[in-house]
């Protein structure tokens, strides 16, 4: 996996309509050396009818849309708090990607690491007993906390997910490094005296 030093997390929360996506909010951090420095988030104007799953999944209402900025102003406003800093996401190529690429802003280039498919490759190993994938799933497994279906919430917990695995990588990395001094100190030793060298 890739580690980073400075990138934004991001998440989006949208509906589907006559088969089209609406977005309905955008959301974002930007983190630099594991601390939160900045976030982005902006409800989207839209005049379709919200499905009652997602006003109970998300919280959001037709009154938070009403008077929200379009989704033109919202996507160049993301687009200059982001600029050419690399991005995070969770399962993002699914589903966020191509619905910003739909309302005309293309980030695939900056799109870094799927922290989703981190989360798949670990299952069996840092992540081993876990129920399944989903973000807050993985964040409660991990020992953190956050409210999943906001996306200003979600994309934190997606940056604290990262940071955790960070740290286990790098303490992986500390212990073989760790493991390797301990054999090259042996490796230069003559140790035939303790494993049955020439007696005569």
């Amino acid at each position: 996996m890739e580690h980073l030093g400075t990138y934004i997390a991001f998440d989006l929360e949208f509906t589907e309509y006559k088969g089209q996506f609406h977005l309905i909010q955008v959301s974002a951090v930007k983190m630099q050396d594991g601390l939160e420095v900045g976030q982005f988030d902006s409800y989207v104007h839209t005049d379709v009818p919200l499905k009652s799953f997602i006003n109970g999944l998300t919280g959001i209402t037709s009154e938070h849309l009403l008077h929200a900025p379009s989704v033109g102003t919202v996507l160049a406003d993301f687009q200059q708090f982001i600029g050419e800093t690399a991005l995070i996401g969770y399962n993002g190529k699914k589903s966020d990607i191509p619905i910003l690429l739909e309302n005309g802003l293309d980030v695939a280039a900056l799109y870094q690491v799927d922290v989703y498919e981190e989360a798949l490759e670990r299952r069996s190993t840092d992540l081993h007993g876990i129920a399944n994938l989903r973000l807050a799933t993985v964040a409660s497994f991990l020992g953190l906390k956050g409210r999943a279906h906001n996306s200003l919430e979600d994309a934190r917990m997606t940056a604290q997910i990262y940071e955790k695995f960070k740290e286990v990588d790098e303490s992986k990395s500390w212990l073989n490094e760790q493991d390797k001094d301990f054999q090259g100190t042996f490796n230069g030793l003559d140790l035939s005296a303790f494993f049955g060298g020439d007696d005569a």
